[in-house]
Protein backbone atom coordinates (compact mmCIF):
# COMPACT_ATOMS: atom_id res chain seq x y z
CA UNK A 1 0.00 0.00 0.00
CA UNK A 2 1.18 3.49 -0.78
CA UNK A 3 1.74 6.28 1.73
CA UNK A 4 -1.35 7.99 0.30
CA UNK A 5 -3.53 5.04 1.27
CA UNK A 6 -2.00 4.83 4.76
CA UNK A 7 -2.58 8.54 5.35
CA UNK A 8 -6.20 8.16 4.20
CA UNK A 9 -6.74 5.16 6.47
CA UNK A 10 -5.22 6.78 9.57
CA UNK A 11 -6.92 10.16 9.10
CA UNK A 12 -10.23 8.49 8.27
CA UNK A 13 -10.09 6.30 11.36
CA UNK A 14 -9.18 9.22 13.62
CA UNK A 15 -11.98 11.38 12.21
CA UNK A 16 -14.54 8.58 12.43
CA UNK A 17 -13.68 7.71 16.03
CA UNK A 18 -13.70 11.37 17.08
CA UNK A 19 -16.97 12.13 15.29
CA UNK A 20 -18.75 9.07 16.69
CA UNK A 21 -17.49 9.72 20.23
CA UNK A 22 -17.90 13.51 20.44
CA UNK A 23 -19.94 14.52 17.37
CA UNK A 24 -17.01 16.79 16.53
CA UNK A 25 -13.80 16.47 14.54
CA UNK A 26 -10.75 17.88 16.32
CA UNK A 27 -8.82 20.45 14.26
CA UNK A 28 -5.61 18.39 14.36
CA UNK A 29 -7.23 15.72 12.16
CA UNK A 30 -7.86 17.85 9.03
CA UNK A 31 -4.51 19.56 9.63
CA UNK A 32 -2.84 16.14 9.61
CA UNK A 33 -4.66 15.33 6.35
CA UNK A 34 -3.49 18.63 4.83
CA UNK A 35 0.11 18.10 5.94
CA UNK A 36 0.10 14.48 4.76
CA UNK A 37 -1.55 15.49 1.48
CA UNK A 38 0.94 18.23 0.72
CA UNK A 39 3.83 15.96 1.70
CA UNK A 40 2.58 13.11 -0.45
CA UNK A 41 1.79 15.33 -3.46
CA UNK A 42 5.18 17.08 -3.31
CA UNK A 43 6.99 13.74 -2.81
CA UNK A 44 5.23 12.24 -5.78
CA UNK A 45 5.07 15.20 -8.19
CA UNK A 46 7.74 17.64 -7.01
CA UNK A 47 6.85 21.31 -6.80
CA UNK A 48 3.81 20.94 -9.09
CA UNK A 49 2.43 18.79 -6.27
CA UNK A 50 1.84 22.01 -4.32
CA UNK A 51 -0.64 23.03 -6.99
CA UNK A 52 -2.34 19.61 -6.99
CA UNK A 53 -2.69 19.65 -3.21
CA UNK A 54 -3.87 23.27 -3.10
CA UNK A 55 -6.42 22.68 -5.87
CA UNK A 56 -7.76 19.58 -4.15
CA UNK A 57 -8.01 21.34 -0.79
CA UNK A 58 -9.85 24.32 -2.28
CA UNK A 59 -12.28 22.13 -4.21
CA UNK A 60 -12.89 19.87 -1.20
CA UNK A 61 -13.57 22.89 0.98
CA UNK A 62 -15.84 24.51 -1.62
CA UNK A 63 -17.91 21.39 -2.34
CA UNK A 64 -18.80 20.82 1.30
CA UNK A 65 -18.99 24.52 2.21
CA UNK A 66 -22.30 24.67 0.33
CA UNK A 67 -23.79 22.01 2.60
CA UNK A 68 -22.35 23.70 5.69
CA UNK A 69 -23.94 27.02 4.75
CA UNK A 70 -27.28 25.24 4.24
CA UNK A 71 -27.00 23.77 7.76
CA UNK A 72 -26.64 20.17 6.64
CA UNK A 73 -23.08 19.58 7.76
CA UNK A 74 -20.61 20.70 10.43
CA UNK A 75 -17.48 22.77 9.93
CA UNK A 76 -15.26 19.84 10.87
CA UNK A 77 -16.62 17.86 7.95
CA UNK A 78 -15.78 20.72 5.57
CA UNK A 79 -12.23 20.98 6.92
CA UNK A 80 -11.82 17.20 6.76
CA UNK A 81 -12.81 17.12 3.09
CA UNK A 82 -10.37 19.97 2.40
CA UNK A 83 -7.62 17.91 4.04
CA UNK A 84 -8.54 14.85 2.01
CA UNK A 85 -8.65 17.08 -1.08
CA UNK A 86 -4.98 17.91 -0.58
CA UNK A 87 -4.22 14.21 -0.33
CA UNK A 88 -6.28 13.16 -3.34
CA UNK A 89 -5.99 16.09 -5.75
CA UNK A 90 -8.95 17.50 -7.64
CA UNK A 91 -9.78 14.58 -9.96
CA UNK A 92 -9.83 11.86 -7.36
CA UNK A 93 -11.49 14.21 -4.86
CA UNK A 94 -14.55 14.55 -7.08
CA UNK A 95 -14.81 10.75 -7.23
CA UNK A 96 -14.45 10.61 -3.43
CA UNK A 97 -17.19 13.24 -3.04
CA UNK A 98 -19.56 11.12 -5.13
CA UNK A 99 -18.74 8.01 -3.10
CA UNK A 100 -19.20 10.05 0.08
CA UNK A 101 -22.63 11.26 -1.05
CA UNK A 102 -23.72 7.68 -1.80
CA UNK A 103 -22.39 6.31 1.48
CA UNK A 104 -23.82 9.30 3.37
CA UNK A 105 -27.25 8.71 1.87
CA UNK A 106 -27.19 5.06 2.89
CA UNK A 107 -25.95 6.05 6.36
CA UNK A 108 -28.68 8.67 6.80
CA UNK A 109 -31.47 6.31 5.73
CA UNK A 110 -30.08 3.61 8.03
CA UNK A 111 -29.85 5.93 11.04
CA UNK A 112 -33.32 7.36 10.47
CA UNK A 113 -34.74 3.85 10.08
CA UNK A 114 -33.03 2.65 13.25
CA UNK A 115 -34.35 5.67 15.15
CA UNK A 116 -37.88 5.04 13.91
CA UNK A 117 -37.70 1.38 14.95
CA UNK A 118 -36.29 2.43 18.32
CA UNK A 119 -39.18 4.86 18.87
CA UNK A 120 -41.62 2.12 17.96
CA UNK A 121 -40.36 -0.04 20.84
CA UNK A 122 -39.73 2.76 23.38
CA UNK A 123 -42.53 5.10 24.30
CA UNK A 124 -41.64 6.48 27.78
CA UNK A 125 -40.86 10.21 28.35
CA UNK A 126 -37.24 9.51 29.28
CA UNK A 127 -36.66 7.58 26.07
CA UNK A 128 -38.37 10.27 23.99
CA UNK A 129 -36.03 12.89 25.49
CA UNK A 130 -33.05 10.74 24.52
CA UNK A 131 -34.45 10.42 20.98
CA UNK A 132 -34.60 14.22 20.64
CA UNK A 133 -30.97 14.49 21.73
CA UNK A 134 -29.83 11.79 19.28
CA UNK A 135 -31.73 13.33 16.37
CA UNK A 136 -29.67 16.52 16.43
CA UNK A 137 -26.99 15.20 14.12
CA UNK A 138 -25.71 12.26 12.19
CA UNK A 139 -21.92 11.89 12.27
CA UNK A 140 -20.69 12.32 8.70
CA UNK A 141 -16.97 11.54 9.12
CA UNK A 142 -17.58 7.80 8.63
CA UNK A 143 -19.20 8.52 5.24
CA UNK A 144 -16.36 10.86 4.25
CA UNK A 145 -13.71 8.33 5.26
CA UNK A 146 -15.42 5.47 3.45
CA UNK A 147 -15.95 7.62 0.35
CA UNK A 148 -12.26 8.53 0.28
CA UNK A 149 -11.21 4.93 0.84
CA UNK A 150 -13.46 3.72 -1.98
CA UNK A 151 -11.95 6.30 -4.34
CA UNK A 152 -8.51 4.83 -3.62
CA UNK A 153 -9.48 1.26 -4.58
CA UNK A 154 -7.60 0.38 -7.75
CA UNK A 155 -9.78 0.09 -10.85
CA UNK A 156 -8.58 -2.66 -13.16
Amino acid sequence: MSAQVWIAILVGLAATIDDLARRRIANWIPVAALAGGFGWQIGRNGWPGVLYATGGAVVGFAVFLIFYLMGGMGGGDVKLMAGFGALLGTGRLLEAALWTAAVGGILAVSVLGARAIGRWFRRGPREQALDVERQESIPYAPAIALGVWLSLVPKN
